[in-house]
């Protein structure tokens, strides 16, 4: 598998036969199921073992229980411990993947129009034995998910202008604001990076009480801050050629989405581009180093769960520096 070079920008994208416009389909062959964690290459990670310098390990992964009550129509995990005497083993009910920290699998969201990357099928998307099937996770998780990370602090970058970020609204991220933001933390974002970007969501939520919690779980009730949609996001993101976006806000972008605001980002994102997105991370402790040595460069590793055909997974993401 070859790498196209040089990449080509968002409106360079090529118009092939069977694909839709303005899409990253067969970029890397037409039996691709990685999409962009393609651009992870061992020359990549070679450079980013290189900015661990402090052995500072920070994981990403907020716990399975929350949040409390679940999002989304998802459910609550219960967890039962099996056994007596000197050993013990324990057993998972209700799991549900995407519940807390989350990867998004190539097949959890397609395009309205245009389906899933790279022509992934419905009757492609199973589980049943003997069935094939394409897209799922476990395509990342055999392959291996390591490189350079970039955290965008936002809300540290408005109190540093004397801004507030409301963390408890559809507050929505437009590219100036990541690019301002990004140049004030004097970063540079490189092909192939997995870019994080801190709203402090989940440092809201923990100062919530119940009452509010229940609400928030309630889908049409749900207010959260993220990206503005639209295709100039859609560019922005391209454009940068990373390989994931991730973030610690319910769905990366603001929520709820709407037309007015750009529709939803995930159909490009994910179903156009073959794009990892990563949703609720835990970024406080990584936040805190980064705002402290003014380094936002990081070794990044993941290691989703090894299910056929998955359509999500916890991260078991880390932040090393």
């Amino acid at each position: 598998m070859s790498i196209p070079d040089p990449l080509p920008s968002f409106d360079q994208l090529p118009a092939v036969e069977g694909a839709p416009p303005q899409s990253g389909w067969w970029l890397f062959g037409k039996d691709d199921q990685v999409g962009l964690f393609n651009l992870q290459t061992p020359e990549r990670l070679i450079d980013a073992a290189r900015l661990v310098t402090k052995g500072a390990v920070f994981p990403l992964n907020w716990e399975l229980e929350e949040p409390n009550p679940p999002l989304y129509g998802r459910g609550a995990l219960r967890h039962g411990i099996l056994g007596k005497g000197p050993g013990r083993d324990d057993v998972y009910d209700n799991f549900f993947p995407q519940a807390s920290s989350q990867w998004d699998s190539l097949v959890h969201v397609g395009h309205p129009v245009h389906g899933f990357y790279n022509g992934v099928t419905e009757e492609e998307i199973t589980s049943e034995p003997g069935k094939p099937t394409r897209g799922g996770i476990e395509n990342w998780a055999r392959r291996g998910l390591a490189g350079r990370g970039v955290l965008l602090d936002i809300p540290r970058h408005w109190a540093s202008e004397g801004r507030s970020f409301d963390s408890g609204t559809d507050s929505r991220i437009t590219v100036e604001d990541l690019e301002a933001c990004r140049k004030a933390q004097g970063v540079e974002i490189r092909t192939g990076d997995v870019l994080i970007i801190r709203t402090g969501w989940i440092d809201w939520y923990k100062r919530q009480d119940l009452a509010t919690k229940r609400r928030l779980a309630v889908t049409e009730h749900l207010r959260a801050p993220g990206l503005l949609a639209g295709e100039a996001m859609a560019r922005y993101i391209w454009d940068l050629h990373v390989c994931s976006v991730a973030s610690d806000c319910p769905a990366l972008e603001a929520w709820p989405p709407t037309a007015a605001t750009g529709g939803f980002l995930h159909h490009y994102l994910i179903g156009l581009f073959g794009l990892a997105i990563g949703e609720m991370w835990y970024l406080e402790g990584l936040a805190e180093s980064c705002a402290a040595d003014r380094r936002y460069e990081f070794l990044f590793t993941a290691a989703p769960l090894n299910k056929l055909a998955g359509i999500g997974s916890p991260p078991n993401a880390l932040a090393l520096k």
